[in-house]
């Protein structure tokens, strides 16, 4: 019996190299986010970081959004999960990072956890730095796609509850990024947090090709009696900045632990997803 011929893609896509049915399967607008786990041998430099993301779930935006051998960026690279992704997936990758010692392990990380044949041939680059100033360096047009996980303004900042405490202090880690001045964390005000991200980013997107895609991977969350909508207000800042809202995937989370907010008094919930914002320059 002959093997069946590998479906091929349509030679009218010039967004990606996915067949007509793994472009299907990955149009639903809520995804299971698919972590290593935190005892996993290559997850090790991933939880490091204060704000960890899966390289697993920036690959399924990648292979989506971008072609093998397409120039991927990511202005806060943090430990290097975008880069990671983008030499797993054949695509040349650049990262920028505000601090020295995160900026070592994304390329500890890239050593570490790639096969060096896979980044001779998708080479990847950790630039550390301010990403405002470093992204001056990016030729226009060669940038196919933007993908980051930013600054959760300064909430890892706050003080610590008990589920940060379960979770990170008691295990000696990291809670917050850092106390450079530069740092988008470190502004007090929300309000002016939204403006200057959305400057950042349309900075950064300055060597994005015409209708290439910025995707941020963002998380809703509550600061005392408040809960901030931080994924419709980064969105609307975009807007302001020459992009369109796309799509609005939600990233759901199901493996975070359930603490009891609220209890027996008012309704606090469990933020178990991140929102995927998906946006076009125009």
């Amino acid at each position: 019996m002959l093997d069946e011929a590998k479906p091929e893609v349509d030679p009218r896509n010039s967004l990606n190299a996915l067949t007509a049915k793994e472009w299907l399967s990955e149009s639903v607008s809520v995804w299971n986010q698919k972590g290593l786990g935190s005892n996993h041998a290559a997850a090790q430099i991933e939880k490091l970081h204060p704000a960890p993301y899966s390289y697993t779930d920036v690959a399924r935006i990648i292979k989506m959004l971008s072609k093998p051998g397409d120039l991927v960026l990511d202005p806060f690279v943090g430990v290097g999960s975008t880069l990671k992704a983008a030499a797993l997936e054949g695509r040349r990758g650049i990262g920028f990072e505000l601090y020295p010692d995160f900026a070592k392990l994304a390329e500890l990380r890239l050593q570490r956890e790639v096969p060096t044949d896979a980044l001779v041939d998708s080479p990847q680059a950790v630039l550390q730095g301010d990403s405002r100033t470093l992204a001056k360096r990016l030729d226009p047009g060669t940038v196919s796609l933007i993908v980051t996980s930013p600054p959760y303004w300064s909430i890892l900042n706050k003080k610590a509850d008990h589920k940060q405490k379960q979770t990170r202090e008691a295990h000696g880690l990291v809670t917050n990024y850092g106390d450079d001045e530069r740092d988008l964390g470190n502004i007090e005000d929300y309000d002016e947090f939204i403006q200057v991200l959305g400057q950042t980013l349309r900075d950064a997107s300055v060597g994005l090709k015409h209708k290439g895609y910025l995707v941020l991977i963002v998380g809703d969350f509550r600061h005392k009696s408040k809960y901030y909508m931080f994924h419709a207000d980064i969105a609307r800042a975009m807007e302001e900045h020459g992009f369109t809202l796309q799509a609005m995937n939600v990233l759901y989370q199901r493996h975070k632990r359930v603490f009891p907010y609220g209890y027996p008094f008012a309704y606090v919930p469990n933020v178990h997803h991140q929102n995927i914002v998906i946006m076009r320059k125009l």
